[in-house]
């Protein structure tokens, strides 16, 4: 049965960690509902996320590695990593400072379905305005532009708001189009997650056992496989969609929620 439990939350995982829709806020409820074993949630959780970061990498292994080559002497790619860099600073100092308190106040299905509908009204009002993007290529992204971003981010720290979400909605609003601000969100996730994941990873190191390879595995894998899949569709989705759905979706969760778990 912990397989089975560990084959599901890795899909979900999968699913959720890069759609505006919370990967958090969906494991939250998810591992509620399958009664996942409470003292091995977080570090199981630790692994499916570096599952779903891998699949990042994976498809962007190219383009970063590109990028990494050229910025000795390209100022443009030098300057992105920089913007990437700047980004990633505001959410993890605030998630180093209260990363305790945020778990133990915040990380709740009750918290999760709100965060869910307040995000899903953003969402569906800032699609509603007419837009004029001045950033096409993510080569062209200003320094003001990955501040923007960085700062959008803190809010993601809250369960349910989605990390994904709240970069590439602050992304637009900053002026990048959706595929820039998509991409942009998504170079920004790998310093973000890797960062977060090897610092609870080191914090649970002694929780770690022989016994929970088996789950672990299978929860890594499942979730690298389903963000795979759900990252290329979503590149493609994005350049002719907007995130209208996504925004009643997170609405129409979060009502679910909140009358399954009142």
């Amino acid at each position: 049965m912990i397989v089975l439990k560990a084959l599901v939350l890795g899909i979900v995982e999968g699913i959720t960690e890069f759609l505006p829709i919370s990967s958090t806020g969906h494991l939250i409820v998810a591992s509620q509902l399958v009664n996942y074993p409470e003292s091995a949630r977080a570090t199981f959780e630790i692994f499916i996320q570096l599952g779903a970061i891998l699949a990042v990498v994976w498809l962007y292994f190219a383009s970063l590695t590109d990028l990494v080559r050229r910025a000795p002497s390209d100022s443009q790619a030098a300057g992105l990593l920089g913007k990437v860099a700047l980004a990633f600073v505001p959410a993890a100092g605030v998630g180093f400072l209260f990363h305790h308190a945020i778990e133990e106040h915040l990380f709740s299905p009750t918290v999760v379905a709100i965060t869910l509908i307040v995000g899903g009204v953003v969402i569906i009002a800032v699609e509603r305005r007419t837009w004029h993007f001045d950033v096409h290529a993510i080569e062209g992204t200003g320094w003001m532009h990955a501040f923007w971003v960085g700062v959008s981010q803190v809010l993601s720290l809250i369960p349910g708001m989605s990390r994904a979400g709240a970069t590439i909605i602050g992304g637009m609003l900053a002026g990048m189009d959706r595929p820039t601000s998509t991409q942009f969100s998504f170079y920004l996730s790998i310093p973000t997650l890797f960062a977060a994941s090897l610092y609870s990873l080191f914090k649970a190191r002694h929780e770690l056992a022989g016994s929970d390879a088996l789950p672990l595995a299978v929860g890594f894998v499942t979730s690298f496989v389903a963000a795979l899949i759900v990252v290329r569709a979503f590149i493609g989705f994005v350049r002719s969609h907007d995130f209208t759905g996504f925004g009643y979706y997170r609405i129409a969760a979060g009502l679910v929620i909140l009358a399954f778990f009142r």
